[in-house]
């Protein structure tokens, strides 16, 4: 089911040419900004060192001149401007290195930046996808895994429903037109279940007559 990238990809976001009768239908990525909002926490964090940067001037400014106060209150500002950034760079990255990839036959999550892995999903070992929708018609599709399959929760983040560990689902974190890609995934998934398989058999050996 998974897939590490150290060749050249000979299709982009997928670690070997599909096979034939397989269609890309779509492929896309995060959008860096929502990613380093919802997956990495970026208004969280940035809160978190408003909240310090003002507690340290509150308890400043009874002993010492208000211009004093704020210099000593600063310091913590200019940290949390560092951590953020820090943060968007990660989101961006993350974003420039991930590929999601629908087929007729299954999805592809070609994800991580030092260590690139790539997740090949079929349909028939998908439960079910949900669809959360954000701003700006951003989305996540999460993916609920059938049977055995174990994912690592470490080697897929961000690109999985947050907090669940015990029974990792990947997921499409924060992609533009969430609802229209939902649709043709279900669509995709729907006609692939529905297919029937075919297998030959072969033929039964003759018994001879004693």
């Amino acid at each position: 089911m998974s897939h590490d990238d150290f060749a050249v990809e000979p299709v982009r976001g997928l670690p070997e040419t599909p096979p034939e009768g397989e269609r890309i239908l779509w492929q896309g990525a995060p959008d860096w900004w929502r990613l380093s909002v919802e997956a990495l926490s970026l208004p969280w964090v940035a809160g978190y060192f408003v909240v310090l940067a003002v507690w340290r001037f509150i308890t400043m400014m009874d002993q010492m001149p208000l211009v004093t106060a704020f210099a000593a209150a600063l310091p913590l500002v200019i940290m949390g401007a560092v951590v953020c950034l820090m943060l968007m760079l990660v989101g961006y990255i993350q974003a420039r290195a991930t590929v999601y990839t629908i087929t007729n036959r299954r999805v592809a999550m070609r994800i991580g930046a030092a260590l690139t892995v790539t997740l090949n999903l079929p349909y028939t070992q998908v439960g079910r996808a949900d669809l959360k929708l954000g701003k700006g018609g951003t989305g996540t599709i999460v993916l609920d895994l059938m049977g055995d399959t174990r994912l690592s929760y470490l080697v897929c983040w961000p690109h999985v429903r947050p907090w669940v560990m015990r029974r990792t689902q990947p997921a499409l974190r924060c992609i533009p037109e969430a609802a229209k890609v939902a649709h043709l995934l279900a669509e995709a998934a729907e006609t692939r279940v529905a297919t029937p398989k075919i297998t030959r058999s072969a033929p039964p050996r003759a018994i001879a007559a004693e």
